[in-house]
């Protein structure tokens, strides 16, 4: 098996990492070997993107895996475009100093026993959309209700 390694990668701000591509199409980033198709030896984030509010709001998800938006009035959730298979991550739904907004979600947005929840109203509250990309019309989605500061 013929294996690929760049080593002692440096960029400007950053420390020393390695990249291993192997013949199967394997990749390790930060490690010797590449275990998985894709395999981070350490903690990988993705940056949370702010998606603009309007009445109807549509994710771009090739922008990103995390996203947050300010309610600052009642919106539709509408249908995310340019998913990926396997895709997943969070929403994070704001309501902004008034509350009191309302979301509705578009019909790719699934959701346990196939009922959009409903979202917390208070000013300022956080509730969380987790997500996974089951298929091109199903993003399987779970929520977290009313998150706030652990007393």
């Amino acid at each position: 098996m013929s294996t690929l390694k760049v080593s002692n990668l440096k960029h400007e701000n950053s420390a020393v990492n390695n990249i291993v591509l192997d013949i199967s199409g394997k990749v390790g980033v930060g490690t010797t070997v590449a275990d998985a198709s894709f395999y981070i030896a350490g903690n990988a984030a993705g940056k949370v993107v702010a998606i603009g509010t309007a009445s109807t709001i549509t994710i771009d998800m090739s922008t990103g895996n995390n996203f947050t938006v300010t309610l600052d009035g009642n919106a539709t959730l509408a249908n995310p475009t340019n998913t990926t298979v396997g895709q997943s991550g969070v929403v994070y739904i704001v309501q902004d100093g008034t509350g009191s907004r309302t979301l509705g979600v578009g019909t790719h947005w699934h959701f346990p026993a196939g009922t959009a929840p409903t979202l917390t109203t208070t000013a300022n509250a956080v509730d969380v959309f987790a997500f996974s990309v089951r298929s091109s019309t199903s993003v399987v989605t779970n929520t977290i209700l009313d998150v706030k500061v652990t007393a």
